[in-house]
């Protein structure tokens, strides 16, 4: 047999054992044996294809992508080299990986008309993980409408996925909104991306009952299969946690507490689950717990959990890092605001507050608005929001260092928009704790005029009216009728039948034009309007202003009880003489006295202590339990009045306290004990007969 007969049967063994290996799922063995016949033959395209196929599965995608950059004979690695860099989380590099054999043409879908299925799938994964949902949304509902094969729920799963992202990111049209929402819910894959949807959209009730049926629809999904207890558990975690997320943004604080730490608890594998629980928690716990929050904030920032986490996620959770070293640790809290502004420059103004709270703290006010002010220089002309929110900073800066002038000025600084309701108020506020009357009232005049002048869309016709009522009221009582007028006239353009304004108008009115005011009133309604007959019929019948037997004995009151409705008598109202003389025997009749207690002495003060439990009182002495034996000292046969006379220790602590001398004119220590045993029996004990309860 020649040496090229021998190569070939060799190759032909090498690939039975290959096949075999393969189909035994042994991808270290089917190496070893595709490398064997790379090494006979570098032409055996399909050897190589192989070896490429087990590095990828053994998860040796950096060795599968140098294989692929040095030279194989494989007619194409498009798929091979992105699905590499896609696991490698090179996302970007995976994407132009496929748009260079793409055929080009139009934008969204029809961009990828050319491309492989398999190509296809892989770049919707990849614009999902670039965050690119829209295109994303488009290559999927192409994939779905030309591809039916095993896998269109798993598609349909996540075309609804990327539809909740977009509800969450704001983007999508009408028209993928209600593509979405047509997806059926037949499995709990899908009733869960249209929870997160409604989350998204900050319908966070519905999203809750959507959680809960999906809930169920998993754990008896998976029982069907056959899945082991934690399997399913793994599975109901995520929604869980999606659950926790929406009772906590209902203010459900407790319930979503005790959801995240069984979340904990369970130590799942999904390391951006972990870090999401733990963001949470963190805020959950707020300036409380910092110990517990600086670990679990440890966990969410995380490397291996920032590469699971959408930027929006990984945003949210670097700003709070930033809150949490504000209350945790001041000396880092600088250092990570100004990261936080690098990493994602749409944070910086929220970066630099957390600064300036922090220089605010330490009391250091002026640099604090020093930053304000260089950032609001270097803000363009057109983001005046953001520009107006710097400013408001800057008064809250200097309201807080007690320097009430220079507030008032930066208010007055901000152009028009000084004459919003809320910086009126915070103006007129200003000036009248400063005692300036003047001023507050000329800010108010100039707010009435500049809003007569023109009509701003961005404020609501209610606030205005509010304005103008406390502009109103703050004139009438300082004694400008004529500008208080002005304002109420405003009022009633907007309020045509509200006659308290009417009234106000009219009472303005007569302070500085009694015709205006007259004929102002002649559009108010008549007093007979104002009150009809079941109204005063309703008033009279009510007793809330007395007792019921004070009602029953007042002499006026007709027996009716109030006005009769049917045909009355000239005195129907008034009572008769019988009646007369029956209040009057009524009214004559004296008071009678109230019962004294048998025992009560007249001239002697009663006891204060009368009302005190009788255990309370200070003459009480508990009797004595007979069950209880006295402890007798002495010896025996002693009587228990003489224990004292012979316990000899108390005899040594008294006689050491006060002795007496022979020929000093005191007594025995004998005789005091004996005395104070006496005084002891004579004590005159107070009845213990219960008294008949009683007023002394």
């Amino acid at each position: 047999m020649s040496k090229s007969e021998t190569k070939e049967a060799t190759i032909r063994q090498l690939y039975t054992e290959l096949n075999k290996y393969c189909s035994s799922a042994d991808y270290d063995k089917a190496l070893k044996a595709a490398n064997k016949i790379i090494g006979l033959d570098a032409t055996e395209w399909k050897a190589a294809k192989c070896k490429l196929a087990c590095l990828i599965q053994n998860g040796k995608f950096e060795e599968a992508i140098k294989f692929i950059e040095r030279g194989t004979s494989i007619p194409d690695t498009t798929f091979e080299k992105a699905y590499s860099e896609y696991r490698l989380n090179r996302a970007e590099d995976a994407f132009r990986t496929i748009q260079a054999v793409a055929p080009g043409g139009g934008g969204g879908a029809d961009q990828w008309a050319g491309l492989a299925p398999n190509l296809k799938e892989l770049l919707a994964q990849i614009l999902y993980r670039l965050e690119r949902f829209d295109e994303c949304f488009e290559l999927y509902r192409n994939i779905i409408k030309n591809t039916h094969d095993d896998y269109d729920d798993e598609r349909r799963t996540n075309m609804s996925a990327v539809a909740a992202n977009q509800c969450i990111v704001g983007s999508g049209g009408k028209q993928q909104s209600a593509a979405a929402t047509n997806l059926p819910e037949d499995t709990y894959e899908l009733t869960y991306n249209a929870a997160c949807a409604l989350a998204g959209r900050r319908e966070y009730g519905e999203a809750e009952r959507k959680l809960r049926t999906s809930e169920k629809m998993c754990r008896d999904s998976l029982e069907e299969d056959g899945a082991s207890e934690e399997d399913i558990i793994d599975e109901i975690t995520i929604i869980k946690v999606q659950l926790a997320y929406c009772l906590q943004m209902q203010g459900r604080v407790k319930e979503a507490s005790a959801l995240y730490a069984d979340a904990l608890r369970h130590k799942t594998n999904d390391v951006a689950l972990t870090a999401v629980v733990s963001n949470n928690l963190v805020v959950i716990n707020r300036d409380q717990n910092v110990f517990d929050s600086r670990k679990k904030m440890k966990v969410a920032t995380s490397e291996q959990a920032d590469q699971k986490l959408t930027s929006r996620q990984r945003k949210t959770i670097a700003f709070n890092n930033c809150l949490l070293a504000y209350f945790a640790s001041p000396s880092e809290c600088g250092l990570l605001a100004s990261r936080l502004a690098n990493a994602h420059p749409d944070l910086e103004f929220q970066s630099l507050l957390v600064r300036v709270s922090q220089l605010a703290r330490d009391k250091k006010y002026r640099e604090a608005v020093e930053l304000l002010e260089a950032y609001a220089q270097r803000l363009p002309a057109g983001r005046t929001t953001e520009l107006l929110q710097v400013r408001f900073a800057i008064v809250q800066l200097q309201l807080v260092a007690g320097n009430r002038k220079a507030a008032i000025e930066t208010l007055e600084s901000l152009g028009e928009a000084r004459y919003q309701p809320g910086v009126v108020s915070a103006l007129v506020t200003l000036h009248l704790g400063l005692d300036n009357k003047q001023a507050a009232s000329e800010i108010l005049k100039s707010a009435v005029e500049w809003y007569k002048r023109q009509k701003s869309a961005t404020i609501s016709d209610s606030d205005l009216s509010d304005m103008w009522r406390q502009a109103a009221s703050f004139h009438l009582r300082g004694g400008e009728p004529e500008t208080a007028a002005k304002s109420l006239e405003e009022l009633l353009r907007t309020h045509p039948n509200d006659m308290k304004l009417l009234a106000q108008l009219v009472i303005a009115y007569a302070q500085f034009d009694p015709k205006r005011a007259q004929q102002a009133s002649k559009r108010l309604p008549a007093l007979e309007t104002l009150t009809t007959v079941s109204e005063i019929d309703a008033l009279e019948a009510t007793n809330w202003m007395m007792i019921a037997k004070a009602v029953k004995r007042k002499p006026n009151q007709p027996a009716g009880g109030g006005r009769t409705t049917g045909d009355q008598s000239p005195g129907a109202g008034t009572p008769s003489a019988e009646q007369q003389q029956q209040a009057a025997r009524k009214q004559k009749r004296k008071k009678r006295k109230g019962k004294l207690p048998k025992n009560y002495i007249i001239g002697v003060l009663p006891d204060p202590e009368r009302w005190l439990p009788r255990y309370e009182r200070t003459g009480y002495r508990k009797k004595r339990d007979r069950r209880v034996k006295e402890i007798i000292k002495g010896s025996q046969g002693t009587a228990s009045g003489q224990a004292d006379q012979f316990d000899m220790s108390k005899a040594y602590n008294q006689t050491k306290n006060s002795p007496a001398t022979p020929g000093s004119g005191g007594v025995t220590q004998l005789e005091q004990n004996a005395a104070a045993a006496a005084a002891t029996r004579q004590l005159p004990r107070k009845s213990q007969h219960k008294k008949k309860k009683g007023k002394h």
